[in-house]
């Protein structure tokens, strides 16, 4: 298994196809969540895959900060199904993570995160930034993590 991370104008047409047949997998069938997949950002954004044996296994949209919001933020995380329990969100957040930080130099990274899973996002150094609220009937939360954070530098020393 390879991570790969490539802008919009890299990804081949099946390398998009299988992402966004993915993306819809997961959050339009299996959440049964009506809402925009094709939204406008992945062209402005990075791809980061894993993939295995022609396998989607993990994906994570990063985009540059002024795209989506003012600050960088990571998105459409997902970790397909069959993989799911083996440590490969915790890798995929780690992998992302270190993009942004070691070679994108920023200084803050955001995320919508679904309710249930934001006890995940806070072991990355993650905090809260709004109330629960429904996005498409599903509960989320804002979060946002700061780089200088003593709790992002102990990422992976678990």
């Amino acid at each position: 298994m390879e991570w790969t991370l490539k802008s919009f104008d890299e990804l081949t047409t099946h390398e998009l196809y299988r992402i966004l047949m993915e993306r819809t997998n997961i959050f339009v069938v299996e959440q049964q969540c009506a809402y925009e997949e094709i939204d406008g950002y992945d062209t402005k954004g990075h791809h980061l895959t894993l993939e295995h044996k022609g396998e989607l296994v993990a994906y994570a949209r990063l985009l540059p900060g002024g795209v989506k919001y003012n600050v960088p933020s990571i998105g459409r995380i997902i970790v397909n199904e069959s993989h799911r329990g083996s440590g490969i969100a915790r890798e995929l957040m780690l992998k992302s993570i270190e993009i942004m930080v070691e070679e994108w130099k920023v200084e803050n990274i955001k995320l919508q995160a679904q309710f249930y899973l934001k006890h995940f996002y806070q072991s990355f150094g993650f905090e809260e930034t709004s109330e629960e609220y429904l996005d498409d009937g599903i509960p989320h939360v804002d979060m946002l993590m700061n780089v200088g954070n003593q709790a992002v530098k102990e990422i992976g020393k678990e």
